[in-house]
């Protein structure tokens, strides 16, 4: 399934780029404000911190909602304490967008990822000129000299890099191109199950220094004391969101991440 979504946003993205060829993207890339301070807005406090996330959709859910305005989505998780904002924005699975990306960047003051399935420099750079301050790159999807490079790109372009891990080997991988963001998914990306206590196996071979995410499994407000409880810095959280009320559901989360 990852190598399929893979392919399919590399291919996405390589249609886009014969009508907006790479010199077009990275002019307006350089052309853009500076990326926000996202590791500052992230860093370990007293209390957890949230990633909420615009999700319409998913492969192992199906459609979750519609989102008919992703700017307003994003303005009710500012309301509700969230310190940063993620944006899916594969449109083949997950139903999203780049020009999502863009409305959400534009109608918060919060540091807002590209979530997608980054595999080329000029993914990265799309993610940059339409606004996003951090990109997600998924070690299990990423020969390491590709993780290396674009680990560097995505930081030379001013942006944080988020490093998903997903068991041991992965989490020494990202500690090796001295990730500052190391998030653990509970996610099998092979069966699609989940297991909130991998997290809390994996957090002790996070580098000092680096911030530890927790994601997926959040459905309630003990999901989040639990990570805080194994040490997660950081929660980021997605389905709960978009299924229910955001602001209330975000301060529930919050109160309970304290």
């Amino acid at each position: 399934m990852l190598a399929d979504l893979t392919a399919g946003a590399v291919e996405d993205a390589e249609a886009r780029a014969s009508g907006r060829p790479l010199e077009v993207v990275e002019a307006a890339a350089l052309a853009q404000r500076p990326a926000l301070d996202a590791l500052a807005a992230l860093a370990p406090a007293d209390r957890v911190k949230i990633i909420a996330e615009v999700k319409r959709a998913s492969p192992s859910r199906g459609d979750l909602a519609d989102i008919p305005d992703p700017a307003l989505q994003a303005s009710r998780y500012q309301e509700g304490g969230a310190s940063a904002i993620s944006v899916l924005t594969e449109g083949r699975r997950f139903k999203g967008s780049l020009a999502d990306l863009e409305a959400v960047k534009a109608s918060v003051s919060l540091p807002v990822l590209r979530k997608d399935f980054i595999a080329t420099e000029y993914q990265v750079l799309e993610a940059r000129a339409s606004g996003a301050d951090l990109v997600l790159l998924i070690v299990a999807a990423l020969q390491q000299d590709v993780l290396e490079r674009l680990h560097a790109f995505v930081r030379e372009l001013g942006m944080t890099p988020l490093v998903e891990t997903h068991s041991a080997d992965e989490v020494e991988r990202a500690a090796d191109i001295d990730a500052k963001l190391i998030g653990v998914n509970a996610r099998d990306l092979s069966t699609f199950q989940l297991d909130r206590d991998l997290f809390g196996r994996l957090a002790e071979r996070i580098p000092a220094g680096a911030v530890k995410i927790a994601e997926s499994a959040v459905l309630a407000p003990a999901d989040v004391a639990h990570y805080r409880a194994s040490g997660a810095d950081v929660v980021l959280v997605g389905e709960a969101l978009v299924t229910g009320d955001p602001v209330s559901t975000l301060r529930a989360f919050l109160e309970a991440g304290k």
